[in-house]
């Protein structure tokens, strides 16, 4: 099997078509705040959601589709309004987007999923991306300008466009796997940690995709956390339409071929989004071994990641390892403080849980860079995991601090 990037993002994919169009949902814009992902045939679709208890109704509404297991056709997303905490207001808002999109494609309301992202308990106004679903539905393109500006019309505090695409060479069939996202802050693994649509070509059953997504979750969005909070919106979606033929066998070398690349999508996607955690000048990349188990080892690695004394002191250029250890024998997983080493970017700052004082000096310059590298090995088995975050800084606070205004 080979295995091949490309420069393409949600529209990658054979049959996947995307749009983008101005409402003006957020006051005072024009740019771009609703995206449209259509599939020219059927799709099956497998979702993760928010394990938040409190779900925006767009939330509740593609749950319901997924479960139902009906074919998909489209996703339907805006930003500038989450949707969330708005009442009856909100799920009659969310069934009007529908229909006004069922209405301009020519299919069934069942066939639509729902993603909104933005300001909590502000009611959306629904008549304005109603008013744009027209001019919407004559745009689709299946280009990589039509899937950026997708990507783009996502965006609420990012900085940066996020989307990835891979293609699988198997046999005589060329499989691609597409994606686009969007995350920068209220990020946190109780899945999903932001809104993600990825596509594929690929002739996937509806329990295979639902079995394939599942995994590659846990391993990229599952595993970045930039401030702690859980969202109510979050939801990463998976379209296969069959596009690219063929038959792909459960447990076959095409299925695990695919499933590496709907993983990779994932990840690069979910590195994207812990780099632009709001206000981050540092990705942070927590990678622990020798844990009893891989969940124990994320367990340990999140929480170090999650640490907001560790993201100040990366932020600041500290190599100080205290925090880090400090923060491992809090995450609820047995160790051995005398049995932890830690590396930063390579260079070994305590050995046996006491501090090894010449790597403080390479890890201090490793620490200056962009792309910062924990290495925790907890000496107790075979399991082994990595979590994705960023610094903190003051421009967090202040992003924060006037969301709303």
């Amino acid at each position: 099997m080979k295995r091949s990037a490309t420069p393409d993002g949600v529209t990658a994919a054979r049959g996947f078509t995307a749009a983008a169009a101005s409402a003006g949902i957020k006051p005072g814009t024009r740019r771009d705040d609703v995206a449209l992902v259509l599939s020219d045939r059927p799709a099956v679709a497998a979702a993760v959601f928010t394990t938040n208890l409190v779900q925006a109704a767009p939330v509740v509404w593609s749950r319901a589709v997924v479960r139902r297991g009906r074919p998909v056709r489209a996703v339907l997303l805006n930003s500038g309004n989450a949707n969330a905490c708005t009442g009856r207001a909100g799920s009659q808002a969310a069934r009007r987007s529908a229909a006004a999109l069922a209405g301009a494609c020519g299919i069934a309301t069942s066939e639509i999923l729902l993603a909104s992202t933005g300001v909590i308990g502000v009611p959306l106004p629904i008549a304005r991306l109603e008013a744009v679903i027209p001019d919407l539905v004559v745009a689709p393109a299946r280009s990589k300008r039509a899937g950026t500006a997708a990507a783009r019309a996502i965006m609420t505090t990012d900085t940066k466009v996020k989307e990835h695409a891979l293609r699988v060479l198997a046999g005589n069939f060329i499989y691609t796997v597409g994606g686009m996202a969007k995350g920068s802050g209220m990020i946190h693994p109780q899945m999903a940690t932001m809104l993600a649509v990825l596509t594929t070509d690929a002739p996937l059953g509806r329990a295979q995709a639902a079995r394939l997504l599942r995994p590659a979750v846990e391993d990229s969005f599952n595993a970045v956390t930039v401030d702690g909070d859980t969202s109510t919106n979050d939801c990463v979606f998976l379209l296969a339409n069959g596009a690219a033929g063929g038959r792909i066998a459960a447990g076959s070398a095409t299925e695990k071929a695919l499933a590496a690349a709907i993983k990779a999508v994932c990840r690069q996607l979910a590195e994207e989004v812990a780099a632009d955690g709001e206000g981050a000048a540092k990705l942070l990349v927590v990678r622990v071994e020798g844990a009893r188990s891989q969940r124990e080892a994320l367990q340990v690695a999140r929480t170090i990641a999650a640490s907001m004394l560790v993201k100040t002191a990366v932020h600041g250029g500290d190599p100080n390892w205290g925090r880090v250890l400090a923060a491992a024998g809090r995450a609820g997983v047995h160790l051995d403080p005398q049995g932890l080493d830690l590396r930063i970017g390579g260079h070994l700052v305590a050995r046996h849980g006491a501090a090894h004082a010449p790597g403080e000096r390479p890890a201090a310059r490793h620490l200056r860079g962009r792309r910062v590298e924990f290495e925790l090995r907890l000496g107790r088995g075979p399991g082994a995991a990595t979590a994705l975050g960023s610094d903190l800084s003051a421009d967090y606070v202040r992003i924060n601090a006037h969301y709303r205004s």
